[in-house]
């Protein structure tokens, strides 16, 4: 086996001749992308497709070892970030980090931390094949979550021959295939299941809920403990009952079969028909709905209500479609939003008058209010984080003194303030890594707090940067528009209503003296018995 480790080592002139092999890189992509495929036989396409993919697998190995590189030398912190995942995610435009750097740390070669000499990769076998181009990024990632899973109390030698053996079939295999093969070794190394521990148990515990989809479903994945996997077989068991808990029968009985009339349990059980997967799905739905009744979440959760909180667009109420968006990022068909209103306590939020809601407080309070809060999330950017690339949801943000810090004489003005996340609120600060932030006064981001990571001195400055993730649904209006333009001509009579901005939304006193007294009426039943 060739030692992945010696072969990284070259001579002292290659690193002065690297911008000039880059350069020469450029300019053969520049000639390949040019140069097309049309002209070739059949063979030399296929040839070429083979040696292209190649290249890209040998290219990624490069790129980890400059990842190691730009790490030993502190480069992510003096380009002012915090991580090393920030510095790929942002500098190099990494999409996905996290599974790059796992990559890395796993088949690319480090430096020892006492000589500096090269040592062997964590996984040289694996490490080989992807230097040589024979595997790429997912056959390495595959033969890795593979590995993840051998218990802890297997040898090391077998742990050795496992890893060659993986690598050595991720050559020839694909992804799902190493899977399958990987779990028929991982049954040969522990064909009893006793080796596996309660450590290897709880390493391998997860629950995650992945993003939605178009249609607004999304997926869960676990893997869950013993312990856990008792209680949620029990709850199925008594939730998850023909006949029980079914959205779609407006007499089917509610809560545990323990409680319910036996009659109507079978009865309901008679016009059932969902599958094993639906009961259990609607038991979950059902358990949580009756966990945010009985007030188990508290009643605060950083400032807002430990409620349902939503917003949807006017015009989308009135046509009954498209999506509204809760605090915690999810999106809802407009229709399923009207029957959950059916048996909600909806919050009620009404704009048409700043004064009705103290909103202003200047140096009065620091912290910001729940009525702050929630017009901080009805604003048209206020759905989640205002740092940008960041989507946590506006549940778990918190407001940030964007245009002047409390400290150095900042104002708790609705205005001054923007949501931020516990990480990046914290983030703030003059110093290098730090973000300098400012509320945009006027253009097209007026209102919109603009971000800028600090590098350190001498160091070429960051860009200030906006999160442009809540203007997806306008920006594609727009697109739209300019297409049907470009195919039917102007639209002179278009129905389309513009989103609010956020200085109509907080400042538009041209109310009638009617809706005046309808928004105080109806502010004053949402927080008249908040303190």
């Amino acid at each position: 086996m060739t030692d992945i480790a010696s072969s990284a080592v070259v001579d002292e002139s290659f690193p002065a001749e690297l911008p000039a092999l880059l350069d020469e890189l450029d300019t053969i992509v520049d000639k390949l992308q040019n140069a097309g495929f049309t002209r070739l036989s059949d063979a030399e396409v296929d040839q070429a497709g083979v040696r292209i993919e190649r290249a890209i697998a040998r290219l990624t190995y490069t790129g980890n070892q400059q990842i190691v590189e730009a790490d030993q030398r502190d480069l992510p912190r003096k380009s002012g970030y915090r991580s090393v995942i920030d510095y790929m995610k942002f500098r190099l435009r990494m999409a996905y980090p996290g599974k790059r750097l796992k990559q890395t740390r796993a088949t690319a070669t480090y430096p020892d931390f006492i000589t500096g000499q090269p040592l062997e990769p964590t996984h040289p076998a694996l490490a080989e094949a992807f230097a040589g181009g024979r595997v790429g990024p997912a056959h390495v990632h595959a033969v890795l979550d593979v590995l993840d899973q051998i218990p802890h109390a297997i040898d090391h030698d077998i742990k050795v021959a496992a890893e060659r053996q993986m690598a050595e079939i991720a050559v020839d295999h694909t992804p799902a295939d190493i899977t399958a093969l990987g779990a028929r070794l991982l049954a040969h190394l522990d064909p009893d299941g006793t080796l596996a521990d309660d450590t290897d148990r709880k390493r391998r515990r997860n629950l995650s809920v992945h993003r939605q989809r178009a249609d607004g479903t999304a997926k869960m994945t676990a893997t869950l403990t013993p312990e856990l996997l008792a209680r949620v077989t029990v709850l199925l068991a008594v939730w998850a009952t023909p006949g029980m808990n079914n959205p779609d029968d407006p007499h089917s009985p509610h809560g545990s079969i323990e409680d319910a009339d036996p009659d109507a349990v079978a009865a309901a059980a008679e016009r059932d028909d969902r599958t094993p997967a639906q009961l259990n799905h609607d038991a979950f739905n059902a358990l949580l709905k009756a966990v945010f009744e009985d007030g188990l979440l508290g009643k605060s959760h950083r400032g807002l209500p430990t409620q349902l909180i939503i917003k949807a667009d006017l015009t989308d109420l009135r046509r009954e479609a498209g999506f509204a968006t809760t605090a915690t990022g999810t999106l809802i068909p407009i229709p399923e939003l009207i029957d959950m209103a059916a048996d909600a306590q909806p919050w009620l939020a009404v704009f048409k008058d700043a004064t009705a809601v103290p909103l202003y407080f200047g140096r009065g309070k620091r912290l910001a209010t729940r009525e702050q809060r929630l017009v901080s999330f009805a604003r048209p950017d206020g759905e989640n984080c205002s740092t940008p690339g960041c989507d946590l949801a506006a549940a778990h943000v918190e407001m940030h003194h964007a245009q002047l810090d409390w400290a150095a004489g900042g104002l708790t003005d609705i205005t001054d303030l923007a949501p931020a996340c516990p990480k990046h609120n914290r983030m703030v600060s003059n110093q290098p890594g730090g973000y300098t932030t400012r509320m945009v006064r006027e253009g097209p981001d007026e209102g919109r707090c603009a971000w800028r990571l600090n590098a350190e001195p001498g160091a070429p400055p960051n860009p200030e940067r906006i999160n442009r993730r809540p203007d997806i649904p306008r920006r594609f209006a727009e697109h739209l528009q300019h297409v049907r333009t470009e195919i039917h001509g102007p639209d002179t009579e278009s129905g389309d209503q513009p989103r609010l901005q956020m200085r109509e939304v907080i400042d538009l006193r041209g109310a009638t003296p009617v809706e005046l007294v309808v928004a105080s009426a109806l502010l004053n039943h949402a927080y008249g018995h908040s303190e």
